[in-house]
């Protein structure tokens, strides 16, 4: 079933969750358990991507497999779970949500059974028709198949979405499903990056809602 309105589906760390800040001090975690370098926090903008592991191999000089990236994925994940409370939303995502005139849906790599209740604990629950994370022990993978899950669960067509993201990988998802995408460049993505892939790019979720819009009314 299609709805006559855009559906827009939000990504939620580095997007409606500023927590670049955590996320970078997390990953040096990781790399230093494995004597790595430490990246600052815009060199992690230029070089992260997904497969994550792809990344980690990359700034640790040598490859990672899937044990290793398992424990390294771990040793994130305990370090970001230490910090969380330190982290808000994006300044305008709660007035960027309430701009949206459509259906509303949440998808992040990040496991499920943590994400629910922090969205829940941030009053953001009821904004949305559809709350979705990560259902297995590591993650790391790109987005489409999870894209594609989540669509299929709302009973909604990829060609009447838009998502709200702060990657490229955000983007490949989008397209993967016929839909449609706007970056934002207050996440983990350096700007210059999101800017070169062609497609919209917004300073503010406010303006990434106005440009979600825009992009929903001339695809329909």
């Amino acid at each position: 079933m299609t709805s006559a309105h855009p559906h827009l589906v939000w990504d939620w760390n580095g997007t409606l969750l500023n927590d670049l800040s955590l996320v970078v001090a997390a990953t040096n975690a990781a790399f230093a358990s494995m004597g790595g370098p430490a990246v600052s926090l815009d060199e992690h903008r230029v070089r992260f991507r997904r497969p994550i592991a792809e990344y980690y191999a990359e700034v640790l000089g040598q490859a990672v497999d899937e044990e290793q990236f398992g424990r390294l994925d771990g040793l994130f994940h305990d370090a970001y779970r230490s910090g969380l409370t330190t982290c808000e939303l994006a300044a305008d995502a709660r007035t960027a949500m309430g701009a949206w005139p459509g259906s509303q849906s949440l998808l992040s790599m990040w496991f499920h059974e943590e994400l629910v209740p922090t969205v829940h604990t941030f009053g953001l629950t009821g904004h949305f028709t559809r709350v979705d994370g990560l259902r297995a022990a590591v993650g790391g993978d790109r987005k489409a198949e999870s894209l594609r899950q989540h669509l299929a669960e709302l009973g909604v067509d990829g060609t009447s979405v838009v998502l709200i993201g702060d990657s490229i990988d955000d983007a490949d998802a989008a397209l993967a499903v016929g839909g449609r995408v706007v970056l934002y460049t207050g996440g983990f993505t350096d700007p210059a990056r999101l800017r070169s892939s062609g497609h919209p790019v917004a300073d503010t979720l406010t303006e990434a809602v106005e440009l979600a819009r825009e992009v929903s009314s001339a695809g329909r």
